[in-house]
């Protein structure tokens, strides 16, 4: 990955982060059309960051610094990187509810609560990414056993 490609993916993370900081704050707000208008447009930005970020990872290979090195691990690479498909296809399907939804009783109760599992899932897959990644850098500076 060239200098510039990881500067454009730390600008893509760290927008991705104050999104989700901004739609976090937002599901803890009353359900109204105004809160709903806003986790709306959040939900556009990431729909379009996300797409960007991880077309960006994909692009000289997913993890590709990782399965050159170790091969044998392509089904966990593989793994990691269909739930980019899956993220993204939820967080579509969850704005589309938002859009909608006519009662924010129901916005409030299962949207909500199906938001905070997302991005719960997203933070998890962005975990599970960077063990990887750090898992191949200390197998390569300590040695691989076995």
């Amino acid at each position: 990955m060239t200098t510039t490609q990881v500067r454009v993916l730390q600008e893509y993370s760290a927008l991705e982060y104050i999104l989700l900081g901004d739609l976090c704050d937002l599901l803890d707000e009353p359900g109204d059309k105004t809160t709903t208008k806003w986790l709306i447009a959040i939900l556009d930005a990431l729909l379009e960051t996300l797409p960007r970020e991880f077309d960006l990872e994909e692009q000289d290979g997913y993890l590709s610094e990782v399965t050159d090195g170790r091969p044998y691990w392509s089904t966990k690479i593989e793994g990691l990187r269909c739930e980019h498909e899956k993220l993204f296809a939820k967080l579509q399907m969850l704005r589309e509810e938002l859009v909608q939804q006519s009662s924010f009783t129901r916005i409030a109760r299962e949207v909500r609560t199906e938001l905070r599992d997302w991005i719960d899932r997203l933070i998890d897959h962005e975990h599970r990414e960077t063990g990887l990644l750090q898992e191949s850098v200390n197998l390569d500076i300590g040695g691989e056993s076995g």
